[in-house]
């Protein structure tokens, strides 16, 4: 008889065979694979010295987690010193209620990229309560208006090559728009601009925190979470806790790592933000709200961080930068896109999945996918042992009967026959 986790695991199966023969994923991601692995290599001949300071940013990171409670504390004190106030939501649930109320309904809000905001389901919800809702980055923008899932942490429309983005945008524009890069960041920067101006609120992530000043690190390209941060009148940011550390040195450390496994040189822009706009100009009295936002709003998200922050069998998933070169590296993920995963992708997904985004069950799919190959081992900037975690996973699963029939029979093979080969059914 069929059980529920075999029913999943025959779905998500179906998914990963048709995203196999998807033509536009192959297109898209050679492109994509050969263009990161020349500038990261590039960057890092430039800079050999960013191998040294991710050994260094991996220190700061463990000690950081061995006092993630205080670090929170004083995080939130300093953000509030600053003129923000901050809150600590436990859940998913509680982090969308409180914005939620501080957004309101029937508003305009635009969002800077933000793994964390998918994770809790943020622009659906905020959607459901009557708001407008427009992504900002272009990769965020096109997967949005074509109503599918991001397949990349940093690159989400990683999967479309030029041509769909054409078909979109042409849809989006009632004439016909190029297949050409530039013409089609071109419309999307027309587009997205008087929305900027518009919105009533801004929502970003956060790259790094640092515990001591309360400043929120800010790393991107395109420009447009300067827009989001700074035109509308209200700024919510929305970080993990994994993402504190204690010092604002710490954080510069973190962030240069960050945008240099990520394939660049320096990015365009670096924001630090510390508070809600201000000026003392007029008789030196501090008045909010000059050209920047009169409120800043600092969501720090728990939903399960703090538990695996304890567990030294899966505590390294915190480690991760999101600087998304692993991904490139996977031989799965490199066929398959984002479909080997959820919110999270990828081995390192298996361990988020199953424990912040989405539950053992969904976790399982991506623990039994992972080939346990060690590319991404050796290419994380922070050495984050994967394999190990998706084999510790594993052995969870097991002992939670979670072991989809396919894979049992595989295993069954291998103990009886020495071979997964070996007919299943004769």
């Amino acid at each position: 008889m069929e059980s529920a986790h075999d029913e999943l695991f025959e779905q998500y199966s179906e998914e990963l065979i048709d995203a196999l023969y998807d033509e536009s994923i192959r297109i898209a991601l050679r492109r994509a694979v050969l263009s990161y692995k020349r500038n990261l290599a590039q960057a890092l001949e430039k800079y050999p010295e960013t191998r040294d300071l991710a050994k260094r940013v991996r220190l700061i990171k463990e000690a950081s987690l061995k006092r993630l409670r205080s670090l929170i504390k004083e995080t939130m004190e300093a953000i509030e010193d600053n003129g923000g106030v901050a809150y600590l939501a436990s859940s998913s649930e509680e982090a969308r209620e409180i914005i939620g109320d501080i957004v309101g309904k029937g508003k305009v809000v635009v969002k800077g990229k933000s793994l964390t905001s998918e994770e809790i389901g943020l622009t659906e919800y905020l959607e459901e309560l009557g708001n407008e809702v427009y992504e900002t980055d272009l990769g965020e923008f096109l997967v949005q208006r074509m109503g599918i899932r991001p397949m990349h942490i940093l690159s989400p429309a990683i999967h479309v090559p030029r041509e769909k983005v054409a078909e979109v945008l042409s849809s989006i524009a009632g004439h016909r728009v190029k297949p050409e890069i530039s013409e089609e960041v071109k419309f999307v920067r027309k587009f997205l601009r008087d929305k900027f101006i518009k919105a009533d609120v801004g929502i970003t992530g956060a790259n790094v925190i640092s515990a001591d000043t309360g400043l929120i690190f800010l790393i991107e390209n395109e420009g447009n979470i300067r827009f989001v941060s700074n035109a509308p009148p209200r700024h919510i940011v929305l970080a993990g806790v994994e993402k504190l550390v204690p010092t604002t040195l710490d954080a510069m450390m973190v962030s240069e790592v960050t945008w240099r496994y990520a394939g660049y040189n320096v990015p365009s822009y670096v924001s630090i933000i510390g508070g809600p706009s201000k000026t003392g100009d007029i008789e030196k009295t501090i008045t909010y709200g000059a050209h920047g936002p009169k409120e800043l709003h600092v969501v720090l998200l728990d939903n399960g961080r703090l538990r695996i922050s304890q567990d030294e069998r899966f505590r390294e998933a915190l480690l991760c930068l999101r600087c998304g070169g692993c991904l490139y590296e996977c031989p799965v993920y490199r066929v398959v896109a984002g479909h080997f995963g959820d919110k999270y992708f990828g081995g390192i997904g298996a361990i988020w999945t199953a424990f912040i985004a989405g539950g053992l069950e969904k976790g399982m799919l991506l623990a039994y996918t992972c080939t346990l190959c060690e590319r991404c081992k050796l290419h994380c900037p922070m050495e984050i042992d994967i394999p190990r975690m998706v084999l510790e996973l594993r052995r969870l699963l097991v002992k939670r009967g979670l072991i989809p029939s396919p894979v049992k029979a595989i295993t069954e093979n291998i103990l009886k026959h020495g071979s997964p080969y070996f007919e299943m059914n004769s």
